[in-house]
């Protein structure tokens, strides 16, 4: 039997078991399984490996994106430069480590750009936040981080005006406000300002529309959530486990 599974706290509405489970079923694979490893401090991953030594493959959620680079012996460039890393193969016991974010997002993001979109604004500064800031790098779209606390390298909620709105018409959303259950919560942005040219991305797939979003489409913004980059990134962990070295 093959075992992969899915490294974060708390795990209790997880996309990835669900989805590997379901594609296992669908696909006819009969020797694999994908459990949830929810643990509440990221030292505890050691007694799993200890436990687990068929474990081949994991991958990482909030809020353990950055932390799990200690465990690692190797990680692509992307992860490297990044500092989060969302994906791990287990080859011999050691530990590489990916980021398959970058191909959900970018994959996802892309059919929704106009040639408007010149500049975005990263809501959150979290791990989350990493994947999205590779993509637009390579995109050469520049970004503008949005924190609760100003600093060098973010700009706070509160000095979000009508300039700054108006020239950055993509927003994403890397935090976690407005995610089940607390579905009322959402960034404090100024929506009122937002138009039909601007888009709004969520990674937060559940619920499918977040308040971010639905305050985003009251004012004719285009929206998207989460789901597909998920999807996406799933399926790129899933080849990056069956390549072979």
């Amino acid at each position: 039997m093959r075992y992969f599974g899915l490294l974060g706290y708390p795990l209790s509405h997880s996309f990835s078991q669900k989805y590997f489970t379901d594609k296992f079923i669908a696909e006819g694979i009969t020797d694999c399984v994908y459990e949830n490893f929810s643990v509440p401090a990221i030292a505890v991953f050691q007694t799993i490996l200890a436990n687990k030594p068929a474990l081949e493959g994991f991958n990482i959620t909030i809020p353990y994106k950055r932390e799990v680079l200690a465990f690692l012996d190797s990680a692509t460039d992307s992860v490297n430069k990044m500092g989060a890393c969302n994906c791990v193969k287990i080859t011999n016991g050691k530990l590489v480590g990916y980021n398959t974010d970058i191909v959900g997002f970018k994959q996802s993001l892309l059919p929704f750009l106009k040639h408007y979109h010149q500049k975005a604004l990263i809501l959150g500064t979290g791990g989350a936040s990493s994947a999205v800031e590779y993509v637009l790098n390579e995109l050469s779209i520049p970004y503008q981080f949005v924190s609760r606390v100003a600093r060098a390298t973010a700009i706070s909620y509160e000095s979000l005006g009508a300039e700054m709105l108006q020239s950055h018409k993509l927003i994403i959303n890397a935090t976690p406000l407005g995610m089940y259950p607390n579905m009322q919560d959402c960034p404090a942005i100024p929506y009122e300002l937002l138009t039909p040219e601007h888009h709004l991305f969520d990674l937060i797939y559940n619920p499918a529309e977040t308040k971010f979003l639905a305050e985003g489409k009251r004012m004719g913004a285009s929206i998207q959530n989460g789901l597909e980059m998920l999807v996406l990134q799933a399926e790129e962990s899933w080849r990056i486990w069956n390549e072979t070295n």
